[in-house]
């Protein structure tokens, strides 16, 4: 079982490149030295679209691809794959990459056992589970090839007026019902919600595009940090 160590930084939900500069940042400031991590776990819908197989998506997050796959080649890089993010694998050949499928993933923090998810995983009903596995697809993403630019095109015109940053009502309640997937797990670590809250042994990240914010691992403890 892999072991999440003291240093260990989690990014969620950075929505790149279309919910400001703060990824960027980060990553020059990993790059340089002057932020020194242990690992580095990137929790799902770190981009605001990129999937594998396909070019011309990586254009419009070029920069900051490049940056990670150098980061890749010499960082512990953990990938929790989102609904905006997916197929990477072949994207990012240095990182380990989870799919949605192989989600959730078991670690060690200390003494306790760690459940790990972007948190688009469960609850969310059926419809949506065959959404994903029809969507994220070798033979489906190839199928669209032929109209890749003018879907492309027009979902990242979209994206950046999609409202992503709001509280959710009765998230409590939708909380209980995600951990009754977790009843092996001391602790549970999910982004997609863009809450940065505790609730008992379940922590939904701060989302860097709506908080500000990253989480860290410092005296054995999940900390909330602010990016400056």
């Amino acid at each position: 079982m892999i072991e999440i160590k003291e240093g260990a930084l989690f990014v969620a939900d950075a929505h790149y490149p279309h919910h400001g500069d703060e990824f960027m940042q980060l990553l020059r400031e990993i790059g340089s030295g002057e932020r020194v991590v242990s690992q580095l776990f990137l929790m799902g819908d770190i981009f605001d679209l990129l999937f594998g197989y396909n070019d011309y998506i990586i254009t419009f997050s070029a920069q900051a691809v490049s940056l990670l796959q150098k980061l890749s080649q010499t960082i512990e890089i953990y990938y929790f794959e989102g609904n905006h993010d997916f197929c990477l694998k072949n994207i990012f050949p240095n990182m380990v990459v989870y799919s949605r499928d192989e989600q959730p993933i078991m670690m060690k923090l200390g003494s306790k056992r760690v459940a790990l998810s972007h948190g688009d995983k469960y609850e969310t009903g059926f419809g949506y589970g065959a959404y994903c596995k029809l969507l994220r697809n070798k033979i489906t993403l190839n199928m669209l090839k032929p109209f890749e630019k003018k879907i492309i095109n027009y979902q990242m015109d979209k994206l950046p007026g999609k409202i992503i940053c709001r509280k959710m009502p009765d998230f409590k309640k939708k909380v209980k019902a995600i951990i009754s997937h977790y009843r092996d797990a001391d602790l549970v670590i999910e982004g997609h919600f863009h809450q940065a809250v505790n609730i008992g042994k379940y922590i939904s990240l701060p989302s860097l595009a709506c908080q500000k914010k990253i989480a860290i691992v410092q005296g054995g403890n999940i900390i909330f940090s602010n990016i400056h």
